[in-house]
């Protein structure tokens, strides 16, 4: 078994413009993203989604809010033949000091407990480094998304011992399948270099 969890934010979709996404209209994928998502499902691969969503515990926004942007997201994925089989959110702030806020790894355990996953199947993908740390307690293998990373230079990001970069999802999907004859790419698969 092969299982790839996504990091939302910065990974499937663009960062809001106040830092996190409210309602669908702010939803915007990475160009590239939902079809590398695509070729995944092709091969066989779980793709789900973990996510830290602090605006619930905040009130920014509602479940329903969340929902219809997760709904936008999988029509969006659905138009390109690509699909998320769950979304797994941890809907604290972060002085709630629960153990499912990334990088605390509740997230992470319950997704490999639902399929069933060990660390060496599992790959944990995102541009942020909680993300990455929540991975490691499991042991799978770790990779930092650069496309639309917060605002930080990836040179200042502190990424768990193991880690790999590359520049998108799609770089990281071509790394994982390579590109069968005929098939094209825009970006280069190999990972970025700092």
């Amino acid at each position: 078994m092969k299982i790839a969890i996504l990091d939302r934010d910065g990974t499937l979709n663009e960062w809001g413009a106040q830092g996190f996404i409210g309602s669908p209209d702010e939803w915007v994928a990475v160009p590239s993203a939902l079809e590398a998502v695509s070729r995944l499902n092709r091969a066989g691969w779980h793709v789900v989604v973990a996510t830290n969503q602090p605006g619930l515990g905040r009130g920014l926004f509602d479940v329903i809010e969340l929902n219809a942007v997760h709904a936008k997201m999988q029509r969006e994925l659905a138009a390109v033949g690509a699909r998320v089989e769950a979304v797994f959110f941890c809907p604290h702030a972060p002085d709630e000091d629960c153990l499912c806020r990334k990088p605390g790894a509740a997230l992470f355990e319950q997704i490999a407990d639902r399929y069933g996953a060990e660390g060496p199947e599992i790959w944990a993908i995102g541009s942020g480094v909680e993300h990455l740390q929540a991975g490691k307690v499991l042991g799978a293998h770790l990779v930092f998304v650069e496309s639309t990373a917060r605002p930080v230079s990836c040179d200042d990001v502190n990424l768990p011992e193991g880690s790999e970069r590359y520049p998108d999802l799609e770089a990281v999907v071509n790394m994982l399948l390579p590109l069968s004859d005929g098939e094209a790419s825009a970006t280069d698969s190999a990972p970025a270099s700092h």
